[in-house]
């Protein structure tokens, strides 16, 4: 039957693909696609695991046999028996083999998926002692996973694709749900996504994903942009709704999931998917030519990266540079066997950081400090400096480096010495105070004083620091003072200043990027770097999002920085645009009671 589950569009687009669920589990679960010669090897981890869980239950069962009637009920006795039967059940077994040779899962995410399977069946049975045996079969599976834990094989980076017989395909070109295998399109659907699970995914080979959490700049929103595939956020209950390889459509221009489409949506889609091919292909003619409004004013586009692989993308879109380089990625998902995080040392960051240098090949990169908490926590860190009411507002971004200078004064001398081998623009995140800037000033000469005791060469940086509290917007002088650029970060902005937690779906509809307040600190900023010629750039969503477009380039901006995906889509607006003419129109929709309406207008 078909229905549609409506969220929030994040990435523009239309996926159609059978749905990948990411199954909750009580344990961390690692989530990889593998390669086909790994499929045995696979099935023997499961195998050896199910193997040792029913050793464990033997010696149980052993064990109670052995009790008086006082010490042992009979009840344990009939639990572990059920137990032993559910773990060598067939659906299971069978199931979790399917996942692994035909979808090329990972052990551990072929088994929670049989498992969210089997336990939607035990969910419809209608007698109440069946229905109770799912928490009999969790434990199980979860006994399973305990054993494979710490025994997962390399991550893959995305499953290789089979094709299909050229005779089949030819009658199938129409039809995207006909036929099956490797190269069946994929989407996925999850709860949620952490920065860290969209890193491992931006490897792989998706065309689309929904959560059931998150807002429009929630970082899994982000980075979802940045992977250019459609996106839904916010969708509530959509892990609940869809069932493992159900066909789906994502519309992310309108923000629904369609389930199960009918031929003739389908039809419809497919149309819309073919035009949104033809506009991609229209604005890919303006990749090499300059961003220079009609008045003559050039623009510079920039990238916004999360790793130093990231650069061959933001050439390849025409960037001019790396505006925003999010080191904190460099820090995720690094997580031991002993449950903690490792973070990378001076010379893997500085390693990383030059590549990320050699290949933007001469322009130049904004590296950003590490900006960790809130919706980006390290994993591992789940300790006292995580566990607050609210995080957006506690220890995160340079207060986090501050109250850990060791860490923080590694990060900078990676820094420094990447700047031998290009331009480099150092850039601090979350400043509000003076005495902040004052510490972040101490701690950089500091870096500079260790790599001269050690002899260390090091190039020269740019300062920059990013206006995303309303107090900093508001205090621009001081900061005019001690640094080279100020980069505007609209997310944070918007959510400081309207009070909008901005992972949270429940308020999403309250944030407002055209709010009148938030309008007046981005413009006040821009005029106040220009007035004292200093560099001034917008890091937020608002640089990519071509409904603002115009009205930056009234206020005067003339350095956007974005995701690469959304470079030429900007870039026709900029040669579209008379900055002269734009200046005006823009100080209206700063005095107008309700700036979303003339920016529709």
């Amino acid at each position: 039957m078909t229905f549609a589950v409506h969220g929030l569009p994040v990435a523009r687009g239309i996926a159609i693909g059978r749905a990948v669920l990411v199954v909750s589990s009580r344990i961390d679960v690692a989530h990889y696609f593998i390669k086909p010669e790994e499929i045995e090897t696979e099935i023997d981890r499961v195998r050896t695991a199910r193997n040792a869980v029913a050793d464990e239950l033997t010696k149980l069962q052993a064990s109670v046999a052995q009790m008086g009637p006082n010490d042992a009920p009979h009840e344990l006795a009939a639990l572990l028996e059920v137990h032993q039967m559910l773990l060598q059940d067939d659906v299971l077994s069978g199931g979790v083999k399917h996942w692994i040779s035909e979808r090329l899962y990972n052990a551990e995410w072929a088994l929670t998926t049989q498992l969210e399977i089997i336990a939607r069946q035990f969910d419809e049975m209608e007698d109440p002692y069946l229905r109770e045996r799912k928490a009999d079969l969790e434990q199980v599976v979860e006994r399973m996973l305990h054993r494979m834990k710490g025994t997962a094989a390399v991550l893959a980076p995305s499953p290789p694709r089979r094709k299909r017989a050229a005779a089949a395909h030819d009658d199938e070109d129409d039809d995207p749900t006909a036929g099956d295998g490797f190269d069946v399109p994929l989407v996925l659907i999850a709860h949620d996504l952490s920065p860290a699970d969209m890193l491992q995914f931006k490897k792989s080979v998706f065309a689309g994903f929904v959560t059931d959490v998150g807002g429009r700049t929630s970082h899994t929103a982000i980075v979802a942009r940045s992977m250019d595939i459609p996106a839904i956020v916010g969708a509530r209950s959509a892990s609940q709704l869809v069932r493992q390889d159900d066909w789906v459509i994502i519309d992310g221009e309108a923000g629904v999931m369609i389930v199960d489409p009918s031929p003739i949506i389908l039809a419809e889609y497919g149309f819309k998917q073919r035009q949104g091919d033809l506009e991609r292909g229209r604005l890919a003619r303006l990749r090499h030519k300059p961003a220079v409004t009609l008045d003559g004013q050039r623009v510079d586009l920039l990238a916004n990266i999360e790793m130093p692989e990231d650069t061959a993308g933001a050439v390849k879109a025409g960037a001019v540079g790396v505006g925003l380089f999010r080191s904190e990625f460099l820090f995720m998902g690094r997580e031991n066997s002993a449950r903690q995080t490792r973070l990378p040392d001076e010379e893997e960051q500085y390693q990383a950081y030059k590549r990320a240098v050699e290949g933007m090949q001469g322009m130049p990169v904004t590296i950003r400090t590490i900006d960790v908490g809130a919706d980006k926590p390290l994993d591992g860190k789940s300790g006292s400096k995580q566990e607050h009411l609210n995080p957006a507002l506690g220890l995160r971004a340079i207060r986090w480096s501050l109250a850990d200078p060791a860490m923080f004064l590694t990060q900078l001398r990676a820094i420094l010495r990447a700047a031998a081998h290009g331009e480099i623009h150092l850039l601090i995140p979350m400043l509000a105070h003076a005495s902040e800037i004052r510490q972040t000033l101490s701690l950089i000469d500091f870096a500079r004083a260790e790599l001269d005791n050690r002899g260390a060469v090091y190039g020269p940086v740019k300062l920059g620091a990013m206006i995303e509290i309303p107090a900093a917007a508001l205090t621009l002088k001081t900061f005019l003072k001690h640094f080279d650029f100020l980069s505007i970060g609209t997310n944070d902005l918007i959510q400081y200043t309207l009070a909008i937690d901005r992972a949270d779906e429940a308020v999403a509809h309250l944030y407002d990027p055209a709010h009148p307040a938030v309008l007046k600190l981005v413009a006040d900023t821009i005029t106040e770097c220009r007035r004292q010629g200093k560099g001034v750039s917008v890091c937020g969503e608002m640089a990519g999002d071509v409904a603002f477009t115009r009205l930056l380039l009234g206020l005067g901006l003339r350095s956007f920085s974005m995701h690469p995906s959304r470079i030429l889509a900007v870039k026709q607006e900029v040669l579209r645009a008379d900055t002269g003419k734009l200046e005006p129109w823009a100080q209206g929709v700063l005095d107008a009671d309700d700036p979303a309406a003339v920016l529709a207008g």
